[in-house]
């Protein structure tokens, strides 16, 4: 069995720990695309996002990467539910 890389295993417990803060009926998704109807409760797309180049630290010898996720939040408000002076 494949061992997981760092960053998977981080974004892996990101995902599990966003799903156990949403709502009942929430989605939380993973590198998908934006559905066209979601749900009432709403949906959270998690993008994995890119690490990039590392920066090279040279005694000792370390590399360091900067990853930043995405995280999309999409909720279904009804127009009778919004806030007038938010547009």
């Amino acid at each position: 069995m494949p061992t997981q890389s760092t960053a998977e295993r981080l974004l892996a417990s990101l995902h599990s720990l966003l799903s156990g803060a949403m709502p009942p009926g929430a989605k939380v998704l993973r590198n998908a695309i934006l559905p066209e109807k979601g749900p009432a409760a709403g949906v959270v797309i998690l993008r994995d996002g890119d690490p990039g180049q590392p920066e090279a630290w040279l005694s000792p010898p370390v590399y360091y990467y900067e990853h930043r996720p995405e995280i999309e939040v999409v909720v279904c408000v009804s127009a009778s539910r919004l806030v007038p002076d938010f547009n």
